[in-house]
Order: C-alpha cells, then sequence, then structure tokens
C-alpha cells in the first residue's frame, strides 16, 4: 500500500471538491436564511467592546432555564401579527453580541436553589444552598456559625463608590434572589423578625426586611421595589388591601424608611407609583403585595393595582440615572420560578415575556458607550419541549404533525409540546385525554412524570446575554461566581485588583 500516494489522491480531490463549491449557487446565496445569517456574522465582525462601564444593569430570570427561553421567545412571537410561525423570533436580549453557559451548583448540591446562585453572582463566591451572602464554612441555619464569615456584594462596593443601587423583583424583596443583593443572613427564610429562631436572637443576627431598611445611609439602596409588605408591617397593622403585618417587634419598616433616608418615598400601590415625584425622590421603596407581586397574566387583576416589570425598572433608571457617578440596578423577574414550580408553562412564560419587554426598555433607556447590560438566570427548571410538532405550532397547544395531523402518544391520546419531569401535574394511573382540553388557557397545568408537590429545579447550565462596556468578557462556560468578576472589573468597583 502506497500511503503517500492514496493522501495525494485524497488532497487532490478534496481540492476539487473545493474549487466547484466557491461560487455558490443562487438558489443558496438567494435564500432570506442565507442572507440573514450573514449579515448577523457581518454585525457582530464590527462589534468593537469597551473595557469600563459607568452604569450596569444585572437582569435574572428566576428559574429561565434554556428550554424557558425557547419556549418564551415562540410564545412572544406567535402573540405578534405577520410572524411566520414564532420560532424565528428573539426575545430583546437574544441578540446580544456576547453568551457564554453557566454552571449553577452549589457547595453542597448539584441541582441549586436561589439563595446560593444568587450569592455567586453577587459576591464572588459559592456557598450552600439556602444561606444569603455568608461564606459556605458556616452552617445554614445558624447565626452563630455565620459571625465573621459574611461577604461583601456587588450592592455594598457600588455604595461605596458612591453610585446609585437598586434592587427589583416580582417576587418579595426579602426573598433569596433579591436579599443576596443586600442582605447577610445564614438562612433565606429569615425573612421578618417573625421567622427568626431564638439562637439567632440570642447571637445577634437580624430579619431581611431590617438589614433592607436599617442599612446606614451612606450604603443604602436608592430604589427597592417588589412585593413582601407584609415583612415589613408590625402584626397590628393592617395594610391598604387589609392584609395584617408579620412583625413581632412592632417596628414600621416602611415609615422607617422614610425617616432614615433623605428625599424618600414609601408606595405601595399604582396610584402611588405612578404619582412619584421623581425629580425630588432620592429614595423609593414600593411593596405592591403583602407577599410576591401579581403573574404578569394576572397582574391587571389586582385589586390595588401593581405596575409591570418594565414600568419598575423604566422608573428606577430615571431615578437612579440622576447620579452623574453611575449606577449599579439588580432587576429578577421572580414569577418565572413560581410558574414552573406550580406546572404552570403559561403564567412562567408570559412571565419571562414580560422580562424581555423590561430588557428592551433598559436598552431604550441607556447608552450601550457606558452601561453593561447582562441578561442571565439563577438557575434552570425541569422544563422540557418535545414531540414532532410542525412549525408554527401553538407552544402551549397539543401537538400536531406536519401534515397536521393530532399527534397520538401509545395510549391513543394526544399531549402537549411542553412538559415537566416532575410536579404537581403528574400523570398518576391512567393519563387524561386532553383531546377536548384547551392547553392554551392560562390556568392549565402541563402533564410531568412523576408526581410531586412542587416542580423542582433543574441542574443544568444557564445562559448569559451581554452587551455594552465589559461584555467581551462574557465567553465560554463559566462559574456562576465568575459573573460577580465581569461586574466588578467593567465597573471598577474595587473589590478585586486586576
Amino acid at each position: 500500500m502506497n500511503i503517500k500516494r492514496i493522501a495525494a489522491t485524497i488532497s487532490c480531490s478534496l481540492m476539487t471538491v473545493v474549487a466547484h463549491a466557491a461560487v455558490l449557487p443562487a438558489t443558496q446565496t438567494d435564500s432570506q436564511w442565507f442572507k440573514d445569517s450573514a449579515a448577523n456574522v457581518a454585525a457582530k465582525a464590527q462589534v468593537e467592546t469597551k473595557k469600563t462601564a459607568k452604569n450596569v444593569i444585572l437582569f435574572v430570570g428566576d428559574g429561565m432555564s434554556i428550554s424557558t427561553l425557547t419556549a418564551a421567545r415562540i410564545l412572544q412571537g406567535q402573540q405578534q401579527t405577520g410572524n411566520q410561525g414564532g420560532e424565528e423570533h428573539f426575545l430583546s436580549f437574544e441578540q446580544f453580541p456576547r453568551t457564554a453557559l453557566v454552571k449553577t451548583y452549589n457547595t453542597n448540591q448539584q441541582t441549586p436553589d436561589s439563595a446560593g446562585t444568587m450569592t455567586a453572582m453577587t459576591t464572588g463566591v459559592k456557598t450552600k444552598a439556602g444561606m444569603i451572602s455568608i461564606s459556605d464554612t458556616s452552617l445554614r441555619g445558624n447565626c452563630l456559625s455565620s459571625k465573621g464569615n459574611e461577604l461583601v456584594s456587588l450592592v455594598d462596593l457600588a455604595n461605596a463608590k458612591g453610585l446609585s443601587t437598586g434592587v427589583i423583583t416580582t417576587a418579595r424583596l426579602t426573598h433569596a434572589t433579591p436579599a443576596a443583593a443586600y442582605a447577610k443572613s445564614p438562612d433565606r427564610d429569615w425573612e421578618s423578625d417573625a421567622n427568626l429562631p431564638a439562637e439567632a436572637v440570642a447571637n445577634g443576627c437580624t430579619d431581611i426586611a431590617s438589614q433592607l431598611v436599617m442599612r446606614d445611609p451612606a450604603n443604602a439602596l436608592t430604589v427597592a421595589l417588589g412585593g413582601g409588605r407584609s415583612y415589613f408591617l408590625p402584626k397590628e397593622v393592617t395594610d391598604g388591601e387589609n392584609k395584617a403585618g408579620k412583625r413581632k417587634d412592632g417596628k414600621d419598616l416602611t415609615k422607617a424608611w422614610v425617616t432614615n433616608l433623605s428625599k424618600a418615598a414609601y408606595v405601595w400601590d399604582k396610584k402611588g407609583f405612578d404619582a412619584v415625584d421623581v425629580a425630588n425622590t432620592d429614595h423609593l421603596l414600593g411593596l405592591f403585595n403583602p407577599s410576591h407581586m401579581e403573574y404578569e397574566a394576572d397582574r391587571n387583576d389586582d385589586v390595588a393595582g401593581e405596575p409591570s416589570l418594565t414600568e419598575m425598572a423604566t422608573k428606577s433608571l430615571e431615578i437612579l440615572k440622576k447620579n452623574d457617578k453611575g449606577f449599579l440596578l439588580i432587576v429578577e423577574s421572580g414569577r418565572i420560578d413560581h410558574g414552573h414550580h406550580a406546572g404552570n408553562a403559561s403564567r412562567a412564560l408570559t412571565d419571562a415575556v414580560e422580562l424581555s419587554n423590561a430588557v428592551k426598555a433598559a436598552i431604550d433607556a441607556t447608552s450601550s458607550d457606558d452601561t453593561l447590560i447582562m441578561v442571565t438566570a439563577d438557575h434552570s427548571h425541569v422544563f422540557t419541549i418535545a414531540g414532532y410538532p410542525k412549525r408554527g405550532n401553538p407552544i402551549l397547544g397539543l401537538v400536531h404533525d406536519v401534515d397536521g395531523s393530532l399527534a397520538l402518544a401509545n395510549d391513543g391520546k394526544p399531549y402537549t409540546t411542553l412538559a415537566y419531569t416532575n410536579g404537581p401535574g403528574a400523570v398518576v394511573g391512567v393519563r387524561d385525554d386532553l383531546t377536548s382540553v384547551d392547553t392554551q388557557n392560562k390556568d392549565f397545568m402541563q402533564q410531568a412524570l412523576i408526581p410531586m408537590e412542587s416542580e423542582t429545579h433543574a441542574g443544568e447550565d444557564i445562559s448569559l446575554h451581554a452587551m455594552g462596556p465589559g461584555s467581551n468578557l462574557v465567553q465560554g462556560v463559566i462559574e456562576q461566581n465568575v459573573i460577580f468578576h465581569i461586574i466588578n472589573q467593567a465597573q471598577q468597583l474595587g473589590g478585586t485588583k486586576y
């Protein structure tokens, strides 16, 4: 066997193929798919990224797995008139020039929780599940073990630099994800003083709501908007929606906010929110629900009225931009996670679409020359997109094959494109026949495999999307705590020497 002759023959054949392929046929180059993708690559080749950012906005879709992004983009696309099928649509941030994959595990759990994952993003340190900005050398739920193990957050660093800071969420402001931005607690459940065990009280730990309001004025949040009103009010006080507070210490933290800070305002409903005088408000606290805010799908049914995530982000930016030194804003769409836990894809995806709207509003309200915008999640969910539905098939609907016929499983019954591996929608015994069920109704619960009271998080990577100064650092597969360092370096917060 003459190896050299064989190699020469193969090389000659390859050169002939390449030569014939040098001129692409018109059927290829005239394709809109071809033109659009070529333009996409050309545009990315022109991207130039500055190293430092005056402002940073970090958006976190709680539980926003990659499958959630895919389904949400299709849903939003199908809601727009003239869209071919939804699949070709992009959420606002999916066309950002930089993208990375993010590993989400906690130091003690393969599949994480929000406290540990958000702590990684805000402090640069991974920790145990259930602990907020406390290193993993501590024990969850043990106050004494947390002493000396408190971590400095991005908010702390930004405030020390003289920047304005804000935290927005559709969940309770005291919930794990937003709390990791401003609080230090060995247990995510210590949201009010009523939740503190005797050991915590004896060893001087304070609840999360108190930590938000009773910060030193020099380290105070400029804007804090979300739910969780009852955690800030005494149990003897009834709020505007006739709900009693939870606090046992008799403190009204909403009044303390206004008293302790200059030009401070507190609002609890849409009317009050809309009436905020931005020019004369330097500190704004908004608590729009006793617990979590409504899902976006239900927001218009709220009796007192609630602002949307987009509206909260827009008004926050108006206040934060008054500081010439710059700002750090953290925005959480918290109820994507809750929709998934309930096995309810419709509400989860509608909240993901609203997050996309809020990102678009932030892009419009800032400049890519001085503002780094990052969009990510804290963890994923066991949420699936399955079957072989035809293009344009309603993403919340039953699967229809390419020929339009209803697809049937081996039990002779139809099934939905979206489903969960586990959760409250699990089939026990004979599977329901969905033929005459409106699976696109917002209350429909997707079927699941393993019966559980609440659907669970998942452990696969989530995505990170970025644009603006410092976004060039978003690349590859990264540990979640790298996000802290990207922001720290881009905004030169001083937490690390580079």
